[in-house]
Order: structure tokens, then C-alpha cells, then sequence
């Protein structure tokens, strides 16, 4: 029988790339480790991995058992954390969010969630989706509120013990202008025609659309300025500082600033909920998860832009200015 804990440190081994890294990592010794991946080898018949004194790479028997070992773990955390909750006695929620989607989309939902279940123990977790998608396959959120653009689920989201996927709602990115832009009446635009303005940055994740949108319509965008914030990203275009890339459930323009679509095909963000693939759903997230599936068929019937009074920020916080 292969041991649970031995998977663990060949997990620890394929990460760190060596004995002595993984050994710091796991606060054992190295010959602790190299002991358990031999006796791994022993119980297996099979070696699992080759050592050199450049370090340590797993073979192919060693990269399936990284693989079962992600998996075992994942659902060694999610038994776990239900296990506790049971000891607790009381009705606890978990939600992880990505701060546009807390902003916009969350609180609709948790409106009415909160009101028909006043009992429930609520706790909401602000993390960008490789975070909050891993907190959910782990047992340490129940649902994850989150987002994907072209591709796969980000890396916590992926392989067998991932978490299962509801889409909720396409969030295409728009054009900020700054007021009085000579874009600023057009109903829809064409990357090319922005070829010689200056961009602000509202995200790293929407940066790399931005590239290659600009790549294929041949120029390569001039940056005035870096955020990690949509609603400084706005405030700063508003300031005439440049034009921005923004999703629609971030869009909250500065006074005067206008959101203009691109052209087909138009980059967009995509929504959804993650929740644990195994076992039973917690009833408590599967009607949030519901409630969350109503709040985006509104927010999708919305006119651009109406997310409310309040800004809308997306990434997280700080900004820098270029020259």
C-alpha cells in the first residue's frame, strides 16, 4: 500500500527540486526525506525518480504518483475541513471572491441569501481565482466566486480533484476614453484605430489581451500607466491620462469618460462558481450558488455600466505612473 505521508514529501521533491529544498520546506532532514523516497521505491519496485548533483527529476512513475498525490491530498483537506465543521455545530459558510465580482455581483446575492438564512455563520475571502480556486478544492472555502479568459480554469482549478464549474455570465472588456476622446460617439472599435493613444493598465491579467489585441492589429501599445486597481485605472483615464481596458462588471467611468466596445471577436472575462467536485454539496453553498445565478442573469440584463454608485475596483490596490 503506498503511504499517504510519503506521497507528500515526493510531492514536496517535485516542487522544490531537490532533497535538501523539499527537506526545508517539510522541516524534516534531508536524510529524512531521501529515507521516505526510497522506502517509496522499495514498496513500488519501481524507482521514482533520478538523482544527480544537479538535483533531483522525476521520472514517469514518479510524475503519475505527483499527480494521484495532488489529488489524495486535495481530498484529505476537503474531509478535513468537513469533518471540523461538523465538530463545530453551527451552520458555517466560506466564500472566496475576486474583488470586481465582491463588489458587484456578491452583495445581490448575500442580500437575499442572509435574509432566508440569518443562522448561517458567514465569512467572505477576497482572492484573485488561482487562490480562491485552490482554497475550494482544499476544503478551505465552500465556494469560490471567480474568473477565467480564454483556456483553462487557472492552475488551482485544474486536473481530476478540481473543483466543478457553473458558468454564470460572459463580462467582455470595453475601451475607456477620456472626456472629449475623438473616439468617444463610436458605437464600436477596432484596436487599430487606438494605435497611437496611451494606455493605463487596470490589471496584469487584462494587460496580456491588451498585447495581443495590439499585436495582431500591428502596434504595440505606449503605457502611461501600471494598476492593479479598474477604478484608479478609470479615475486616471478620466484625468485624460490615457485610455484603459476595462470587464463591463468593473465599469464605473469617471465623470465625462465614455465605454466604447471593440469590435467582434471582443476579449472578455468569463464568471462562474467553483464549488467541491466530491461528496454532497453543502446546502448552505448550493443556494448561494443559486442566489449568485440570479444575480448575474440581472447584472447581465443591465445597461453598460450600471454597477451601482460606488466605485468598482477589480485587481486589488496600488498603482504606478509612468513618464
Amino acid at each position: 500500500m503506498i503511504d499517504v505521508h510519503r506521497l507528500r514529501i515526493l510531492r514536496a521533491v517535485a516542487e522544490h527540486g531537490s532533497f535538501n529544498r523539499a527537506a526545508t520546506a517539510l522541516r524534516l532532514t534531508p536524510s529524512a526525506v531521501s529515507q521516505h523516497i526510497a522506502a517509496l521505491e522499495r514498496g513500488l519496485g519501481h524507482p521514482v525518480a533520478r538523482r544527480s548533483t544537479r538535483g533531483v527529476e522525476l521520472n514517469e512513475a514518479g510524475r503519475l504518483l505527483v499527480e494521484t498525490a495532488e489529488t489524495v491530498t486535495a481530498e484529505l483537506d476537503l474531509v478535513r475541513s468537513r469533518i471540523e465543521r461538523l465538530a463545530a455545530g453551527r451552520a458555517r459558510l466560506t466564500v472566496a471572491t475576486f474583488t470586481s465580482g465582491g463588489r458587484h455581483l456578491l452583495p445581490r446575492a448575500l442580500a437575499a441569501f442572509v435574509a432566508a438564512r440569518p443562522e448561517a455563520e458567514l465569512t467572505v475571502v477576497e482572492a484573485e481565482p488561482e487562490v480562491s480556486l485552490a482554497m475550494v478544492r482544499s476544503g478551505a472555502a465552500d465556494l469560490a466566486l471567480a474568473y477565467h479568459f480564454d483556456g483553462p480554469l487557472p492552475a488551482g482549478g485544474a486536473g481530476p480533484a478540481g473543483p466543478a464549474w457553473l458558468p454564470l455570465m460572459e463580462d467582455p472588456l470595453y475601451v475607456v476614453l477620456p472626456p472629449g476622446h475623438r473616439l468617444a460617439e463610436r458605437e464600436v472599435l477596432e484596436p487599430a484605430e487606438l494605435a497611437g493613444d496611451r494606455w493605463v493598465l487596470g490589471c496584469l491579467k487584462t494587460e496580456a489581451f491588451l498585447r495581443r489585441y495590439a499585436d495582431r492589429a500591428g502596434f504595440a501599445p505606449r503605457v502611461a500607466a501600471s494598476t492593479t486597481d479598474y477604478f484608479f485605472a478609470q479615475a486616471l483615464v478620466g484625468a485624460g491620462v490615457g485610455v484603459s481596458l476595462i470587464p463591463r462588471v468593473a465599469l464605473a467611468p469617471a465623470a465625462g469618460s465614455s465605454a466604447v466596445p471593440l469590435a467582434a471577436p471582443r476579449p472578455a472575462r468569463h464568471i462562474g462558481v467553483a464549488t467541491p467536485r466530491r461528496g454532497p454539496l453543502d446546502p448552505y453553498a448550493a443556494a448561494l450558488r443559486d442566489a449568485l445565478r440570479e444575480a448575474a442573469a440581472v447584472s447581465d440584463s443591465e445597461p453598460v455600466g450600471a454597477c451601482g454608485s460606488e466605485p468598482v475596483g477589480a485587481c486589488g490596490s496600488g498603482a504606478e505612473v509612468g513618464p
